[in-house]
């Protein structure tokens, strides 16, 4: 899946400043200075700091992945023994002990390529970044990001483990409360974060689930 953030500006002023925000921002520099593959695995890696997300010999499915900041981090946090499995519509650089699959998740090939991926194994964590290309107008762009959410939500239900955790991106808006609410009454904790690599104008969140109700 395409990911996108923030309003689109107009024409080419917008396009360059932009480009401009996004050079002059500290986390895109920190993220280039560590060799992550984008600004968004600091957001990960925030999240596992406080909640430990991964442990050697988990199973991991990165929804929405590229370019694969989440893949990068996950991996090295599920070595050795973890298997890493990475789906996104947009094609991207191999990265070892990943399997990636190019496909569109939001298809019925794409489940069925991570599915096979899979083998018959339980998840021990979903992980969900996706977004649409956002066109910058609330009623728009909110109902495809939930979507694309609850979309992440029924894979979990269906592949999690008993003591599973569920990281899915939301945007705090119309149908927000009502997602949290599906996800308290199938998950025994259901926790909001918010790490400082995400824009603080952003209404970007992250609904963390853990241990489903089976």
């Amino acid at each position: 899946m395409a990911k996108g953030a923030g309003q689109r500006g107009s024409g080419r002023c917008g396009s360059l400043r932009r480009r401009q925000q996004h050079e002059s921002d500290p986390f895109v520099r920190r993220a280039r200075a560590e060799g992550w593959r984008s600004r968004a695995a600091l957001k990960l890696e925030a999240i596992d700091a406080r909640d430990r997300l991964f442990m050697p010999g988990a199973v991991v499915v990165d929804l929405g992945a590229a370019p694969g900041g989440w893949s990068q981090l996950a991996v090295r946090r599920v070595t050795p023994g973890g298997v890493v499995i990475a789906i996104d519509r947009l094609a991207m650089e191999p990265l070892p002990g990943v399997e990636m699959i190019c496909d569109d998740f939001a298809e019925p090939s794409g489940l069925q390529a991570v599915e096979a991926a899979l083998e018959g194994r339980s998840v021990d964590v979903v992980l969900s970044d996706m977004a649409p290309n956002l066109t910058g107008h609330t009623a728009v762009d909110q109902p495809a990001v939930m979507a694309l959410a609850e979309l992440a939500a029924d894979f979990a239900h269906a592949w999690l483990s008993h003591r599973g955790t569920f990281l899915v991106k939301a945007f705090q808006g119309e149908d927000f409360d009502a997602f949290r609410g599906q996800l308290q009454q199938t998950f025994r904790r259901v926790l909001i974060r918010k790490p400082d690599a995400s824009r603080a104008a952003s209404r970007e969140v992250y609904l963390l689930a853990r241990e489903p109700v089976l």
